[in-house]
């Protein structure tokens, strides 16, 4: 194949993924390398109270297995013993193998480690547990209304509480969420490699290799240059992989104590009872308005689980303090600790649940006003940040809107619910809005210009889809003037500069920042290289130089030039290298509140005999400030969308709460959209620069492409049928009842 032929592809890494050749976790190749599969429990609280593993230690190929009688000492298991644990540092999280304790259904109690993948599945089925059980509960709808089994975590007043009862018009309504489990093509893996007692290398599924270095630096009680990190592709994760599952302390665990490589790899079933999910939720929300639809009070009450052994929270009512002008509003969240795994950042976390609520509400405030949803939205369109009372860095929503009510064919919207029908369809046209918050973190680049004039840049940062090295390459393609062809950024591994973890929309604003300064400081570099150097250029200030189409040329001759290949040659190196780090912008969120923002059209078809939805058209726009690559953020808005459809039509965990186990752990009773349920998606951006967040001017439009995505699709419902659903997913059978 003639690779030439994509390298005016936006996406760099295109042809490795698209051949098979990229490398994920599990792909990794290491000699003499040992496989552990995990024994799970098979009750929902309680403790072990003995483990039969003799049938399966006898078992061919097996080298060991491991449980809470002979793991290792782990320092980071035992933060109050100085002797082993000097740091104080606590492995956030199940501590795999520490004790007989079981927690939830599922949880990893043992690991077969055997010489091959087949031989410890097999053993894996011969270890047998007898348990003491305790009452478990795992039941939400249930234990949500006893206030005594719920934690209080925040509540934020604004004005007077529930303002909303005073209104001439309001509304009151309850939401439900379900759980949402994270389902990647790639499945968690990590291989461990120590060489000796005191280094370590881990091939992990990670969006943050750098937090996967410091934490198991700290819990094994290691110096952190001694613990390399790879991740050099992720398949997927959008939150799964933003911090480390049991398997990566028992890959490590069970690498020391067999003294070879060992690699642990996650089954599709594991994947629900080791790595979180987007907790299920209860909402109650109350707005109200005058009868021209000014918003006098919001109030907003959320309940969602999280795990006995861990607190997890999220931003679930944080949108409705500060997405609208509103004078009065008060919120509050609470969680219920259940007998199943912890929960973790799901696509969107916090704000994507919330804003199911907050929008499906306004839109039947909407309703109840007779006034137009978007309409609705622009009479309180926040100019300032409520809250902080902060101007924006930049906010583009009211163009978003725009775009999305002319591309969606607004104006067909029918007023009456159920009024407008097509090929025997009842239609129905909704839309919602969201918001995430956008920042910038610290990272550091590093540029390495070689002879042959080709760049290379390098971070710790890891891609889990989205295309960071794409949008990198493009940044560095326009400061430096040279073909993206002979532009090449490594990521992936700990032995780079440190680069921030992929989460929160937030990794183009960071390390885009980091690009452009590093990209900036190696120009000043060749000009003063090159005034030291060239002969020709000795008269010259770097003012009169400038670099373009790979070339150093003065502005008063033109004639006077030197390409950046020669430089580096005539410099007698054998290339130039410097690194700059790009921190926080601290200072900037002192006087500006930073967000991006989207809004989401959608059309659907509902089929009036069985109550059956069917997607036929939608438009995701997005303010994510300036768009550095156009294809991959385009991508991130279809698959906010895809991920969308899921959240409102299809994706619902169930439990069995007599036995506390997850019922329909597999992508077989699990429904994910499939390509049937996706019509063409178009996105819009308004791809205006942030003049305040950093030197690129982007913003982020990871979480945007889903927040509010699933009110759409809900609005839309009830445009077609006339009936308003507050749970999630929408069956056809919740529409016929």
């Amino acid at each position: 194949m003639d690779e030439n032929i994509f390298l005016n592809d936006d996406r760099v890494d295109g042809i490795e993924k698209v051949t098979g050749r990229a490398k994920y976790t599990a792909d990794q190749h290491i000699d003499n390398i040992a496989f552990g599969v995990f024994v799970t429990s098979t009750i929902a609280r309680g403790a072990i109270k003995n483990l039969l593993i003799a049938e399966a230690k006898n078992s061919p190929g097996v080298l060991d297995i491991i449980y809470y009688q002979n793991c290792p000492p782990v320092p980071g298991y035992r933060p109050h013993d100085k002797e082993l644990n000097k740091r104080g540092f606590e492995w956030q999280g199940l501590k795999v193998f520490n004790n007989n304790i079981v927690y939830h259904y599922g949880q990893p109690i043992a690991l077969v480690v055997a010489d091959t993948w087949e031989k410890a599945v097999k053993a894996a089925k011969l270890v047998k547990a007898e348990y003491i059980t305790d009452a478990f509960e795992t039941d939400f709808e249930k234990l949500r209304k006893d206030e005594s089994k719920l934690k209080k975590i925040g509540e934020y007043k604004r004005g007077e509480p529930d303002a909303y009862k005073k209104a001439e018009v309001f509304v009151e309504a309850e939401f439900f969420t379900p759980i949402e489990t994270h389902n990647p093509m790639e499945m968690h893996a990590t291989i461990a490699i120590w060489e000796g007692d005191d280094k370590l290398t881990v091939y992990d599924k990670s969006q943050g290799p750098k937090g996967t270095q410091s934490q198991l630096a700290r819990c094994f009680g290691l110096e952190e240059k001694n613990v390399r990190v790879v991740t050099e592709y992720v398949g997927g994760a959008f939150g799964a992989s933003l911090r480390s599952w049991p398997n990566v302390p028992a890959a490590v665990i069970a690498a020391k104590k067999v003294k070879r490589p060992v690699k642990v790899l996650l089954n599709r079933r594991q994947m629900f009872s080791m790595v979180g999910y987007r907790p299920q939720s209860w909402q109650k929300i109350s707005i109200g308005a005058t009868r021209e639809g000014k918003l006098m009070g919001i109030t907003h009450h959320a309940v969602s689980n999280t795990s006995r052994y861990e607190d997890y929270r999220e931003g679930i009512v944080n949108a409705s303090q500060f997405l609208y002008d509103c004078p009065n509003v008060n919120t509050s969240y609470k969680i219920l600790p259940l007998d199943l795994n912890t929960p973790t950042w799901m696509r969107g976390p916090g704000e994507a649940t919330g804003a199911f609520a907050l929008e499906c509400a306004l839109d039947e405030l909407a309703h109840k006003l007779n006034i137009d949803p978007v309409e609705l939205r622009v009479k309180n369109y926040a100019e300032m940040h409520p809250v902080s009372k902060l101007p924006w860095s930049s906010k583009f929503l009211k163009e978003c809107y725009d775009a999305g009510r002319e591309k969606i064919g607004w104006n067909k919207r029918p007023a009456i619910p159920r009024s407008l029908k097509e090929e025997g369809m009842l239609v129905g046209y909704g839309m919602g809005g969201g918001v995430f918050g956008a920042g910038r973190g610290n990272a550091a680049v590093k540029a390495i210009l070689k002879k042959d004039g080709t760049l290379t840049l390098q971070s710790a940062v890891s891609d889990m889809g989205p295309g960071t090295a794409t949008a990198m390459v493009k940044i560095a393609e326009g400061i430096m003037d040279m073909p993206a062809s002979k532009i090449r950024f490594q990521l992936g591994d700990t032995d780079f500069p440190p680069g921030p973890t992929q989460g929160g929309s937030t990794t183009t604003s960071t390390l885009g920042n980091g690009v452009s300064l590093v990209c900036n400081a190696l120009k000043k570099n060749l000009k003063e290289l090159a005034i030291t150097n060239v002969a020709s250029f000795k008269t010259l200030s770097a003012d009169d130089i400038e670099i373009k189409n790979e070339q150093l040329i003065s502005k008063k001759d033109n004639t006077v030039k030197i390409s950046l290949s020669e430089l580096v040659n005539s410099s007698g190196k054998e290339q130039v290298e410097i690194i700059q780090e790009s921190g926080r912008a601290a200072a900037e969120a002192q006087k500006y509140a930073m967000n991006s923002f989207s809004a989401h059209f959608v059309k659907v078809h509902v089929d009036p005999a069985t109550g059956a939805v069917k997607l036929k058209q939608i438009i995701a726009t997005g303010d994510g400030g300036k768009i550095i690559s156009e294809k991959t953020a385009r991508s991130q808005m279809i698959g906010g969308a895809v991920g969308g459809i899921g959240m409102a039509l299809t994706e619902e965990v169930l439990i069995d709460h007599t036995t506390g186990k997850y019922i329909n752990d597999n992508l077989g009773s699990y429904h994910v959209p499939l390509h049937t349920d996706v019509p063409h998606i178009d996105t819009w951006f308004p791809n205006k620069p942030d003049p305040v967040i950093n030197s690129t001017g982007a913003k982020g439009v990871g979480e945007i492409a889903l927040v509010g995505f699933a009110a759409a699709v809900a609005n839309a419902v009830f445009n077609a049928t006339g009936k308003r659903l507050y749970k999630l997913p929408i069956k056809p059978e919740d529409l016929m009842s």
